[in-house]
């Protein structure tokens, strides 16, 4: 298995420091998340008049250095932003912002050399089938048109799967399957959101699995516990199916144990 960890754990850290601290740990993989200082349209544009100016955010987005990937043997993902972002919406301009943004961290991807990127399959606020059954067909095509432009670049483009409450698409294995198998892309499995589901086995069997999210929950919430702290299963079993995994948790110190726990697992 090759492992990493989410750039979550060290927000606000410099792209250089996030890197470091991965060699120094001895991961092979990092999956930045593009939000707040780390948004795609700064990152492309640093030095522009297009850099959105945030209070806090400007001295640290100053020290973004995108060479820098070029000096690291660190496998890199990239996970799209989501906040504020639907691409299932019923409103046409926000579908549009979200194809706008989704395509800029593509690009963004691309300039630094990343594998893959991670997004969200989008949000419904409706419980009526109709409108579920118009917002998938609504973010098969948004996301569509994204991994027909990732296929330009020769990225992966891969779509994952959310926690089992209703206003979530892709909250089951088989609504995830269709929608990446509709888009044509790959799949990131996060295991806690599969931890919410009865049978979160099901997920292992979605088509074109690019990479895991590793975290923990005690199978209602997905409240992204410290590896070993909940319910889901970590067995060496389930571990030697995981090619590539990413420890997603909040706190740097947890994922070192995370680290070791996934070896210590490993090793029964």
């Amino acid at each position: 298995m090759k492992l990493g960890f989410s750039s979550l754990s060290l927000f606000m850290k410099s792209l250089e420091e996030m890197l470091e601290v991965a060699t120094d740990d001895g991961f092979d993989l990092i999956e930045i998340l593009y939000e707040g200082p780390y948004w795609p349209k700064n990152l492309l544009n640093q030095g522009n008049d297009s850099v959105e100016k945030v209070k806090d955010y400007d001295a640290k987005l100053r020290n973004m250095n995108l060479e820098v990937f070029d000096s690291y043997n660190i496998e890199v993902m990239l996970h799209s932003p989501t906040i504020d972002l639907n691409p299932a919406s019923m409103n046409k301009g926000i579908r549009k912002e979200t194809e706008k943004q989704t395509k800029e961290a593509l690009d963004l991807a691309d300039k630094i050399g990343a594998i893959a990127i991670t997004t969200h399959p989008g949000l419904v606020h409706r419980r009526e089938e109709r409108i579920r059954n118009l917002a998938i067909e609504f973010a098969i095509d948004t996301l569509g048109n994204c991994q027909k432009y990732a296929e330009e670049l020769g990225m992966i483009f891969s779509v994952e799967n959310m926690p089992n409450k209703s206003n979530f698409l892709a909250n089951s294995p088989q609504e995830h399957s269709l929608i990446v198998e509709s888009i044509g892309s790959s799949a990131t499995i996060d295991w806690g959101h599969a931890n919410t589901y009865e049978n979160p086995n099901e997920f292992l069997n979605i088509p074109n699995i690019s990479y895991f999210h590793l975290n923990d929950n005690m199978g209602k919430k997905d409240s992204h516990l410290p590896l070993g702290e909940g319910s889901a299963n970590f067995s060496s079993s389930f571990l030697n199916t995981v090619k590539r995994g990413i420890i997603e948790l909040n706190d740097y110190e947890d994922v070192l144990k995370g680290k070791k726990y996934i070896f210590d697992r490993l090793k029964k």
